[in-house]
């Protein structure tokens, strides 16, 4: 056997590339059910548990390959050229609360109490070499959110202190955006079966909830990396990337991830719109996160993990660095 070693060089001008330039990747009948959870209780450091963003939920369903009603394939054909088509159907669950969760009126300065409960719709379109992603989000936040009722019933299920200050959150009001996005996936290393690559994204959204520009760029290590464009958290970011298909047995890897978002307006911080006394506080416009973690894949299963730091997101937010855990499973049928 002789060893090879591979490696790639100029990774910018990959970017340059167009999606129809690349090959097409095999077609994949199957549909993709994923589950996902995050939690600042699942913290590298101490003292974070429920405050800022403590959690999330997010149920999503992404077909087959090229087995859009005609009318959707030739919108996704309009909007993102060739390729492999999906489309990608979800709702998740987002909870912010403030620092201080045993005040009955939190004080000026903490983030308010929010519950945002959300549709997602995207259409996705995959090359050999990239993938990208385009659609919209709709929803409530404020009460009808469910913030409050989840939040503290799940604290009464485990005996645990219910947060006293949700009477204070944000007041409902409809919600709807419209996001998009694309990874690269550049290959640099092959050696000795063992493969790595780089992820360069970038994504935005704009509307009534989170309007932002994201920058990011992912290292991966392991085998069968090119059975999917990597991890994604349930937060702000490129959404649509639960979609894969395993090129071998068993494929797994690790990475590492750094990202940057430019924030215009986030309503969960800068308080609701149809209520102009509403709880706010001022946010910061520049967010910066990293990203670590594991995948594996078998027998059409994909389970993830990572862990997740991330720069303040307002003014008077505290505790250095925040921090959370994201578990992700995949199933296909």
């Amino acid at each position: 056997m002789r060893s090879r070693l591979t490696f790639s060089i100029g990774a910018t001008a990959v970017l340059a590339l167009s999606s129809a330039a690349m090959a097409t990747p095999l077609q994949d009948p199957y549909g993709t059910w994923t589950v996902q959870g995050e939690n600042d209780a699942i913290s590298t450091l101490k003292g974070t548990s429920d405050q800022y963003y403590t959690s999330g939920l997010r149920i999503n369903w992404t077909s087959g390959t090229d087995n859009l009603p005609r009318p959707i394939a030739k919108l996704n054909h309009i909007l993102m050229g060739d390729g492999v088509q999906r489309i990608s159907i979800g709702l998740q669950q987002i909870i912010d609360t403030p620092r201080d969760t045993q005040a009955d009126n939190p004080p000026q300065g903490d983030r308010p109490y929010a519950g945002l409960l959300l549709g997602t719709v995207n259409l996705i379109n995959d090359t050999d070499l990239s993938r990208t992603v385009m659609g919209i989000q709709f929803g409530m936040l404020g009460p009808s959110g469910l913030g409050r009722q989840v939040q503290n019933g799940f604290h009464k299920a485990i005996s645990d202190t219910p947060s006293t200050g949700w009477s204070h959150q944000l007041a409902n009001q409809p919600i709807f955006q419209v996001q998009a996005g694309r990874i690269w996936r550049v290959p640099v290393l092959n050696v000795y079966g063992i493969h790595a690559d780089v992820l360069p994204a970038i994504s935005g959204a704009a509307g009534d909830y989170r309007t932002y520009a994201d920058v990011a760029t992912t290292f991966r290590i392991g085998q069968g990396l090119d059975s999917d464009f990597g991890n994604a958290t349930i937060g702000p970011g490129l959404d649509g990337t639960d979609a894969f298909r395993a090129t071998r047995p068993f494929a797994w890897y690790f990475y590492g991830g750094v990202e940057g978002q430019a924030v215009g307006y986030d309503v969960t911080l800068q308080g609701s719109t149809v209520r102009p006394n509403a709880p706010h506080v001022e946010k910061i416009w520049d967010v910066g996160e990293i990203h670590a973690g594991v995948a594996v894949m078998w027998h059409g299963v994909r389970l993830s993990y990572s862990q997740n730091w991330q720069t303040a997101q307002f003014e008077t937010q505290k505790a250095g660095l925040f921090n959370y855990g994201s578990l992700k499973l995949s199933v296909k049928f």
